[in-house]
């Protein structure tokens, strides 16, 4: 067992998960107070790295492409202090942080995690129900209807509009924007069959926000919790009450150099080289070092010759 303990959370790895425990403190982002714990299995991530600064660093978990509804809707958007999957690391616990990536980094070697893109979420998403506001409405989510209501503040077209209340079933999608300069951001609901786009402030399917401010932080998490509960974007199959939707085709499994696959008559060239393919993008990708990488090479060739 790993355990990291800095001012934005607790961290703990199990062999199998990162469990995430955001900090209560004064200063911690309301975005990681109000997501509360996460789990993240290690099927989910990418890699992870430790950022050495000159007092303290950064650890940084990176996720799969399609894994994070959070991460999806929000579109690399989140500022550091609010992404949960990121903290800043005391000069005195760098030391604890490079160990818990090492320990990280080997168990993806070791279980030989596919991480590359995936077409289900490998995440729940944010617990519901959930309320958000912005500039000019409220939107709250049950987990199978979502509801806008607006503030006196929104526009005369809006108001014309009534309140809005879809189910999950009338919806395409669920996109979140922050704002940015001058420009106002946005929580938007896209209706099935609905492809005009208007300004956030004269679209009656969108809230709008400005800044990042802890409101803000909310409708990032409404969005994704939204997110989860429809069919993946890579066009994977809806959810199911159970949890995250399964792949609709299993990932192959990758063979290991002492294991003969299904022919159960020793490896060929081509599995050699595949294995060799995959080692090579482990450590460009910053998941494996240049000692991992010369190890998990060597071994790979010498079960190959041993087999032959």
């Amino acid at each position: 067992m790993a355990e990291l303990m800095v001012r934005d959370g607790t961290w703990s790895f199990d062999g199998d998960r990162v469990w995430i425990v955001p900090g209560q403190e004064r200063g911690v982002h309301r975005l990681r107070q109000d997501l509360g714990e996460t789990s993240v299995p290690l099927e989910a991530l990418a890699g992870i790295a430790y950022e050495p600064a000159r007092k303290g660093g950064r650890l940084r978990l990176r996720l799969r492409d399609g894994a994070d509804p959070l991460l999806y809707v929000t579109g690399g958007s989140l500022p550091d202090d609010a992404n949960p999957y990121q903290v800043s690391v005391d000069p005195d616990r760098t030391g604890v942080a490079e160990y818990f990536a090492d320990e990280v980094r080997q168990s993806l070697l070791l279980d030989q995690v596919v991480t590359g893109p995936t077409d289900r979420y490998l995440l729940p998403g944010p617990a519901v129900p959930l309320s958000a506001a912005g500039v000019d409405g409220v939107a709250t989510f049950d987990g199978e209807r979502v509801r806008i209501d607006w503030r006196w503040t929104t526009s005369e077209s809006k108001k014309h509009a009534g309140a809005r209340d879809f189910a999950l079933a009338d919806l395409a999608g669920v996109d979140w924007r922050p704002a940015s300069g001058l420009e106002s951001g946005y929580l938007r609901f896209r209706p099935k069959g609905m492809t005009a786009k208007l300004k956030p402030e004269h679209d009656p399917n969108a809230i709008e926000l400005w800044g990042f401010k802890k409101e803000s932080g909310r409708t990032a998490l409404l969005a994704a919790a939204v997110a989860a509960r429809l069919p993946h974007p890579s066009g994977g199959s809806a959810p199911t009450a159970a949890g995250p939707v399964a792949a609709t085709q299993p990932a192959p499994a990758l063979q290991t150099a002492s294991d003969p696959g299904p022919q159960g008559g020793g490896q060929d060239a081509d599995v050699l080289l595949r294995r060799l393919r995959e080692l090579g993008e482990l450590h460009r990708d910053g998941i494996l070092t240049a000692e991992e990488f010369a190890t998990a090479k060597a071994a790979v060739l010498k079960g190959f010759h041993g087999a032959g």
